[in-house]
């Protein structure tokens, strides 16, 4: 009686996942340990994947194991890469569980860049695996059966899910198997069959008749339930599968529900209810009896009809001689209640008793994103703060610059090189002077092209493959069913764009720096010549030599102490600013394990704040000191200049001086924005080898994708009729023709009587061929006559010229042949073939084509009723 059903395992194509996630991890992790482990894990993700589903799987709990440790795993990498057409690009390939194929082509299968579509197509496979395993069970031993209630619960559960998750886990329609209606019907199916091994194990361990009844009453339901969802849904019986199941679940339905009604009847009995009793083993054998009549190939239920046909006949005889209670009708007994002891099993992962996380060490995605966003913005806060700072030095340069300090203390004797002056000269010597700037200057332009041209071929390959994806498109139409090129590169197009512009930008600062040094190039290159030469490049002054001991003089001497000071200060400060570390990925992840979700800006912000806001507070101080004591310099300095001498040669050494100094300033800021910019050049060019990467995968990725749907596409164009149906002729479906006329029958097109022949005309080529058969031109009205044997008739000219072909009456211009008469009569009439009768002096004619093959020269046209090419 117990005939379980199980669910046949999806095949999946072999996939690579070693050369992606190798390349995420290298581009994504620096190289070290933590990059060593996480490739190693890579290797081990890929066996994994090869031992669930890269080799046939026994009917064994050791092999579910695997299946749900590789189930396990994708749940936990699916968080932590960017699995997605345009990112970690990965195509899955899946056939259709229950889809045979066919002659021309394979089996429907379906191929997504999806690691949902992978998820569900393995967690598939586990539910079919785990009902395979249990329709293995010894149902004569408790433990097979509690492994068997286990195993169809797991299968149940998984099919469920699978139901309330594949739509948004796909990008596109997904196969039959796998739809919600199938996976559903499955899952009902599983449920039933798990709550039968609990009516078993009940049975066997002999509970209560009113248990058993309600358990089997529910286990009836359940069967039910599933019958009619494979009953009426339209999709489901084109499937063979459910062909074979759809009758095994109407027995079981009726078999659950009689043994259902035995158990209630033997508690009627116990209540002395014998009409009750009567009535129920009535309608428990006619249940039996329409599975034995209706499904008996499938299920046996002789051991079931016989226990109820002797429960049925004692208790007959019981009441026909003792008790005469009323036999009741059995839509006025009382409905037996149901008990369902079974659910479906929750899927919530690790589903795996052995598992463990391949990636442990490794954040999510979610994390890794917000860590990306925090850096960003930490970078923008470190570099405000610098910025900040080095603006407002090099307005304080610009300011004593353009007062002559500290050159003008420093020059008070009027003709010799200021102490500032030389040590600026001797500073930009060491750092290699114009030629240090030139070089950087020239190394520019070839970094820029560099980075120009590595963005142009990345967007050259997504152009051609868009190219090509349009031109297929428009060639197949709807069956182009594909996500669109243009759609699908629209991120990977922005971040181009602003690549773009960032270059674009790039080259107009890199303009800015050359024109700044094109305006101090003259008074750099003074101050790089020897100390004689620079020395008599400054215009000489009269001695000043009564403001040395001047109070001014030392008040601003203190003045240029401080704001040094200050600088200094500064240079520490920005040393802290960008020393300051805080690991946020840990409040990342408590925020993720808490919430479901990230609140990146808030997080951040609060963070910032409590790391840099004391750093703030520091550089406003700096800025008010500084702004409070250039205030006392220029006060300081209209003293000064009042008190100096001034006359022509003076205001001209002080005006080369500042440019001197100013030159110096220039340098150190020119020669900064140069390596600056030379850095920039370099990281943008990581960036950029990185984004081209990311565009060579995609592209890849797209290609095999195109491969294979191409390859369905021809597969599918090949079951496809080669041409529109059309009529087929009437002498080839309608057996029927006119009577005969007197004289003699013509034979197949190989075959003549025996009768004098006519030459047939000659042809220039081909060679000459048999003469026709011979017959009289017949009238519609007239009466048939005896034919002569004469040539063969001529057809009307609109007729098109060929073999003869039999006609029908109430046609004019066609001639009748003779009852019996058809070209291909073989076919029809089973006739055998006769031997060719040459004419004289004529060779012999080929001979007849072998049985069961068409006549060659003779294009076989197909019944109209059954094409050529098969159907979908």
């Amino acid at each position: 009686m117990a005939t379980f059903i199980s669910v046949p395992l999806k095949k999946s194509s072999e996939v690579d996942l070693v050369k992606p996630l190798s390349k995420f991890v290298t581009a994504s992790y620096p190289a070290g340990d933590e990059q060593s482990e996480y490739l190693r894990a890579v290797e081990e993700l890929n066996k994994l994947r090869k031992s669930a589903l890269g080799r046939p799987l026994d009917k064994h709990e050791s092999s579910l194991e695997i299946l749900l440790r590789y189930y396990d795993q994708l749940c936990s990498i699916e968080p932590k890469f960017p699995f997605s057409e345009n990112q970690l690009c990965l195509t899955f390939t899946w056939k259709d569980a229950f889809d045979k194929g066919s002659l021309f082509g394979g089996s429907v299968k379906l191929s997504l860049a999806s690691l949902g579509y992978e998820k569900t197509c393995v967690l598939f496979n586990c539910a079919a695996l785990a009902s395979q395993i249990a329709t293995e069970q010894n149902i004569d031993n408790d433990e097979c059966l509690k492994a068997a209630a286990k195993y169809y619960q797991l299968a149940s559960g998984a099919f469920s899910h699978i139901k309330d998750t594949v739509l948004s886990a796909l990008s596109r329609e997904p196969t039959m198997d796998i739809c919600p209606e199938t996976v559903g019907t499955l899952s009902t199916i599983m449920l039933a069959q798990a709550q039968e091994v609990f009516f078993l194990k009940a049975t066997s361990d002999r509970m209560k008749d009113a248990v058993i009844a309600k358990l089997a009453n529910q286990a009836a339901d359940f069967y039910g339930e599933a019958f009619k969802q494979c009953q009426y849904k339209d999709n489901l019986p084109k499937y063979f599968y459910f062909q074979e199941v759809l009758p095994v679940l109407a027995a079981k339905h009726c078999i659950m529900q009689a043994n259902a009604e035995l158990h209630q009847s033997i508690l009627a009995k116990q209540k002395k209810r014998f009409g009750e009793e009567i009535a129920r083993l009535q309608h428990a054998a006619e249940l039996v009896k329409t599975v034995a009549s209706r499904y008996d190939e499938y299920v046996s239920v002789k051991d079931l009809t016989d226990k109820i046909n002797r429960a049925l006949t004692a208790a007959k005889k019981d009441n026909d001689f003792i008790y005469h209670d009323r036999v009741p009708e059995v839509k006025d007994l009382e409905h037996i209640g149901k008990a369902a002891l079974v659910k479906a099993t929750a899927i919530t992962p690790p589903l795996s008793q052995k598992f463990t996380d391949l990636f442990e060490k490794m954040v999510p995605m979610a994390v890794q994103q917000s860590m990306g966003i925090y850096s960003q913005r930490k970078a923008d806060t470190v570099n405000r703060l610098v910025g900040t700072m080095r603006e407002a030095t090099n307005l304080c340069n610009g300011v004593l610059a353009s007062l002559n300090l500290p050159a003008a203390l420093e020059d008070l004797s009027g003709d010799s090189i200021p102490q500032s002056i030389a040590e600026k000269s001797r500073s930009i010597v060491q750092q290699g002077g114009l030629q240090n700037i030139e070089k950087l200057i020239r190394d520019l332009p070839e970094l820029l092209t560099r980075n120009r041209e590595i963005l142009d071929e990345s967007l050259k390959m997504l152009d051609d493959e868009e190219t090509t994806d349009n031109e297929l498109r428009s060639k197949f139409n709807q069956r182009w069913n594909r996500t669109p090129s243009g759609d699908l590169y629209k991120p990977l197009r922005a971040e181009g764009t602003n690549f773009r512009n960032v270059l674009d930008k790039a080259v107009q600062a890199d303009q800015v720096v050359r024109d700044r040094y094109n305006a101090q190039c003259d008074m750099i290159a003074l101050l790089c010549k020897p100390e004689n030469e620079l020395n008599a490049a400054i215009p000489s002054a009269n001695p000043t030599r009564t403001l040395q001991g001047s109070e001014v003089v030392n008040v601003l001497r203190s003045l240029l102490a401080q704001l040094d000071e200050v600088k200094k200060e500064r240079e520490t400060l920005e040393g802290e600013i960008k020393a300051v570390t805080f690991d946020m990925s840990t409040a990342f992840l408590k925020a993720l394990a808490q919430d479901g979700a990230i609140n990146e800006e808030q997080l951040s912000l609060s963070q910032l704040d409590q790391s840099y806001g004391s750093y703030n507070h520091k550089v406003s101080a700096s800025l008010s000191k500084q702004e409070e004591l250039l205030g006392q310099v220029q006060t300081a300095h209209q003293e000064f200049s009042s008190l100096k001498q001034s006359n022509n040669e003076a205001n001209q050494r002080e005006e080369v001086l500042k440019k001197l100094a100013s030159a110096h300033d220039s340098y150190v800021e020119i020669c900064n924005n140069l390596r600056e910019g030379t850095k920039f050049y370099n990281d943008l060019t990581e960036i950029l080898l990185k984004f081209q990467n990311k565009c060579s995968d995609i592209v890849f990725a797209r290609k095999t994708e195109r491969d294979e749907l191409l390859k369905e596409l021809q597969q599918s164009i090949a079951r496809e009729p080669s041409a529109p149906s059309f009529n087929v002729p009437a002498y080839q479906s309608t057996p029927a023709a006119p009577a005969p006329a007197p004289g003699p029958t013509p034979a197949p097109r190989t075959v003549f009587a025996q009768q004098p022949q006519q030459e047939p005309q000659q042809k220039p080529q081909p060679p000459s061929r048999p003469p026709p058969p011979s017959f009289t031109p017949h009238a519609a009205s007239a009466t048939p006559a005896a034919p002569t044997p004469t040539g063969p008739p001529v057809a009307p000219p609109s007729q098109a010229q060929g073999p003869p072909y039999p006609t029908y009456p109430g046609y004019q211009g066609f001639y009748q042949m003779p009852m019996g008469y058809n070209p291909y009569a073989y076919g029809q009439y089973n006739m055998p073939y006769m031997p060719y009768q040459a004419a004289p002096g004529q060779g012999g004619f080929p001979g007849a084509a072998p049985a069961g093959q068409p006549y060659p020269g003779y294009p076989q046209q197909p019944p109209q009723q059954q094409p050529y090419y098969p159907q979908q």
